[in-house]
């Protein structure tokens, strides 16, 4: 109790990377666990990282994919 590892929100675990898995990623992403393993196999999906051969995904890393996929209409993308 009162250790920093404890408390999700102390300032120790804010400054860190947040992995995050692929049930974890689909669900921030709003998307389907299959989705990201279709893009994981086919390209075009966002970054992400082996660890002991598990897939982890940087939060940063969704975030940017995500902003990378916006669009005005169905013509034009923002860039």
């Amino acid at each position: 109790m009162g250790r920093d590892d404890d408390n999700p929100d102390s300032e120790s675990e804010k400054g860190r990377c947040q992995f995050l898995n692929v049930e974890a990623a689909a669900e921030y992403l709003g998307l389907k666990r299959s989705t990201l393993d279709h893009y994981r196999w086919v390209g075009g999906g966002p970054r992400y990282r082996k660890h002991g051969g598990r897939v982890k995904y940087l939060q940063s890393d969704l975030e940017a994919w995500s902003e990378s996929r916006q669009f005005e209409d169905t013509a034009t993308r923002v860039r």
